[in-house]
């Protein structure tokens, strides 16, 4: 089956030793986002969720799909603790992205993310048509 390596540099710009999308099929799995060199870096880890999920909302009209269409993602954040603190609001992003069709999530705390600054990265993987 043919992969297809993508990068979406208006969206969400990738390193230099990785694809930020892979398409296998119907499945597109998409690298870890972050709101890196955006105005949310470095602020509330809230304010970086939202940039960081409509980063992967972009990328997903992109490809053609939507939000609906991800079926698995995986949450990584510096502090579980503020991340719970701001549940509501939270709760509230995933609501307006998802529209309730949400896919399986993971959080995971971890130590530090790649810069400075950043708090809040997922990963997603998504069945297109």
């Amino acid at each position: 089956m043919e992969k297809i390596r993508k990068n979406y540099p208006a969206i969400a710009p990738a390193g230099p030793t990785y694809s930020r999308g892979v398409r296998v099929g119907n499945l597109l799995f998409i690298s870890g986002c972050t709101a890196r060199g955006t105005e949310a870096q470095g602020k509330a880890a809230m304010e970086q969720l939202r940039v960081t999920l409509d980063r992967i909302a972009r990328i997903m009209k992109e490809e053609g799909g939507a939000t609906s269409d991800i079926v698995k993602i995986t949450t990584f954040v510096t502090s579980i603790s503020d991340w719970r603190a701001h549940q509501a609001e939270q709760e509230a992003l995933f609501a307006e992205y998802f529209q309730g069709k949400y896919p399986a999530n993971t959080l995971v705390e971890i130590t530090a993310l790649a810069e400075d600054g950043l708090d809040v990265e997922i990963e997603a993987i998504a069945e297109l048509s």
